[in-house]
């Protein structure tokens, strides 16, 4: 494993701090911030499980994001990310990746990189950005320009897309329309490791990917909200590919070898989304009808109906997300947001003070053939240090999605160093 040294990373970091400052020089010192963190973090995974025997994972990440706004109508960003693991699951080539389209992740990337300019009613951002649709928590069907990284598969994180999107707002209305002209697949679990579930057979088999590379098309959206007396609609339309793949085996050389390759199916979805505040409590509802030409891929309909409640330190939110197939064509799929369907899922947490948060989150199929539970606790301590313990427990049937990966409970603990 090629892990950066210290003053590498300073400098890298530093690199995109000297190119956001020339873009907008002069620029007054308040015009410019910045944030960042070093974190390493460690998981023991107390179960092997059939392609893995691995028990301890360790990782480490420094992230550094500026901020430039030389004028009130304009503001620039840029963020670095520099990794490495314990485990494989990050490149060792030395360069700076900008696409995130890659099996492992990069070891140097651009996180984000991105200007956006607003005047009036109008706001145009452009570049890479993380962008967010919908308004349901832990299942989100109408969030169709947010890929993850699924490398750990119930502790992910969202991948930035390059792109454009122009917002209008005015009155009531709102128009999002948003262009992205380079796909960004989600990142997938490493076939050798152990959140990619194999059967257990005498003899063990050996997965091997042979995916040609993912679609280079454009993908492109509109959404529509009105913010009325007492509610909140959007409508939306998406067109382009999904980000989570159809998975098709074929026998390989050998008897134990099975050949893996991954498609990206089109993907047209029509998505509603809702919330009514109440006196008590938010209720919220999504819906999304996804569409495709691709032959083997389904085409189904994803909703979450869910309340929301804050009551003092507290954030409670439950509810249940369903799924109706429309058109079963697919095999094999790696999806975990319609894993996630036919479950009761909920999320709480709790601030305890202004330095200690505690959270848990759970989701539990309707038939009880799978579930999942986990908790985090965070400490702070003065305005840089922050310790997070967090523990998963996953049950259930081999053939269920959770149940699948009921060997892979863990429990993580991370120390970050904020500057």
């Amino acid at each position: 494993m090629i892990c950066p040294s210290r003053p590498s990373i300073v400098s890298f970091a530093s690199v995109v701090s000297f190119v956001v400052c020339a873009f907008t020089s002069p620029v007054s010192a308040q015009a410019v911030s910045q944030r960042g963190f070093v974190d390493a973090r460690g998981a023991l995974f107390p179960q092997d499980t059939p392609t893995d025997s691995q028990n301890v994972v360790g990782d480490f990440l420094v992230r550094e994001e500026v901020f430039a706004k030389p004028a009130s109508w304009i503001q620039f960003a840029a963020g670095v990310d520099a990794r490495a693991n314990s485990h494989g699951q990050v490149e060792r080539a030395w360069r700076l990746d900008v696409r995130d389209r890659g099996v492992l992740r990069p070891a140097f990337s651009i996180r984000r990189l991105s200007a956006t300019l607003a005047r009036g009613p109008l706001t145009v951002d452009v570049g890479k950005q993380f962008i967010r649709w919908g308004k349901a928590d832990i299942v989100t069907p109408t969030d169709r320009f947010a890929p993850r990284d699924f490398l750990n598969v119930v502790d992910t994180e969202f991948l930035a897309v390059t792109g454009a999107r122009v917002m209008v707002q005015w009155g009531a209305e709102t128009v999002d329309a948003v262009w992205v002209p380079f796909f960004t697949p989600s990142r997938m679990p490493l076939l050798d490791q152990r959140w990619t579930a194999v059967p257990v057979t005498d003899d063990p088999l050996t997965l091997i990917d042979v995916s040609a590379a993912p679609p280079n098309g454009s993908q492109s959206g509109v959404r529509w909200g009105h913010t009325g007396s007492g509610y909140e609609l959007s409508l939306s339309y998406f067109n382009g590919f999904n980000h989570l793949p159809n998975i098709e085996g074929r026998a390989g050389t050998t008897p134990s070898q099975v050949e893996i390759f991954r498609q990206y199916p089109d993907l047209q979805s029509y998505g509603v989304d809702a919330a009514v505040p109440t006196r008590w409590l938010t209720l919220k509802g999504e819906v999304a009808y996804s569409t495709t030409s691709a032959v083997g891929a389904d085409e189904y309909v994803v909703y979450v109906v869910q309340l929301e409640r804050q009551t003092g330190e507290w954030l409670i939110v439950g509810g249940y997300a369903g799924e109706i197939v429309t058109l079963r064509r697919a095999q094999l799929t790696f999806a975990p947001d319609r894993g996630l369907t036919r479950s009761l899922v909920g999320r709480a947490s709790y601030t305890i003070d202004a330095n200690r948060s505690a959270a848990i989150e759970a989701a539990v199929r309707q038939n009880g053939d799978g579930a999942y539970v986990k908790g985090e606790y965070s400490q702070a301590r003065g305005q840089h240090w922050r310790a997070t313990m967090t523990g998963a427990v996953i049950r259930g049937r081999s053939d269920d999605f959770l149940g699948q990966y009921r060997r892979n409970s863990h429990l993580t603990f991370s120390l970050r160093y904020s500057f």
